[in-house]
């Protein structure tokens, strides 16, 4: 075997392993005021279990059918239904913690990385939310191997999202563009926000 075919070789591997480059994710540093970090620090390191807390019957009821109906939809996507499981009940704990709707981060998640936990974008983000390492140094410990753990990255991912949404005093449109390092192009906004549409739950009357 050559060596130009020993590479592609390995090449080819590593892309079925890691399922290929992501198309999103290219956050910039921010400059941060000290309170900002130490709470976004904070939020990343509280380890309680990603479990819905629902305060009455109601809010049962309405999670309940969330779950439902998204997993119906994502099933395609994540035929395991035991990984399925875990990944919603993450995905909404993680959005509703950090204020933000979850079919919105679930939209988000389609378009950064299609689903796929261990997606590398070409500007080197990773996993569903596409999170650039440099946060893990920022706001957390220096290890960028957990940006691979599901409810890490979703973590940091929302509470990146949730920063961005106050920077830009709640226009989401502008939050967008910074997540995705293109703030002021219509690109990547526009295609979030489209599927999220896809996304959105109506619980039925």
């Amino acid at each position: 075997m050559t060596l130009v075919s020993w590479v592609g070789s390995v090449l080819l591997v590593a892309g079925l392993v890691f399922g290929g480059p992501a198309h999103a994710g290219n956050q910039k540093e921010e400059a941060m005021a000290d309170g900002v970090r130490l709470a976004m620090a904070n939020a990343i390191r509280d380890s309680r279990p990603p479990k819905p807390v629902l305060r009455d019957e109601a809010a049962r009821a309405r999670y309940q059918a969330w779950f439902n109906e998204m997993s119906s939809r994502l099933a395609k996507r994540l035929p395991d239904e035991r990984s399925r499981t875990e990944f919603l009940e993450v995905a909404w704990y993680e959005s509703t913690r950090a204020g933000l709707d979850p079919g919105l981060v679930l939209g988000l998640i389609q378009v950064e990385s299609a689903y796929r936990k261990y997606a590398i974008s070409i500007a080197g983000a990773r996993g569903y939310m596409q999170v650039m390492p440099f946060w893990t140094k920022v706001i957390g410990d220096s290890d960028r191997r957990k940006l691979f753990h599901m409810q890490t990255n979703l973590r940091y991912g929302c509470s990146i999202l949730r920063m961005y949404i106050d920077m830009e005093k709640g226009n989401l449109y502008l939050a967008l563009g910074r997540y995705n390092g293109s703030r002021g192009k219509p690109q990547y906004p526009n295609a979030v926000l489209s599927a999220w549409k896809k996304w959105e739950f109506k619980p039925a009357v």
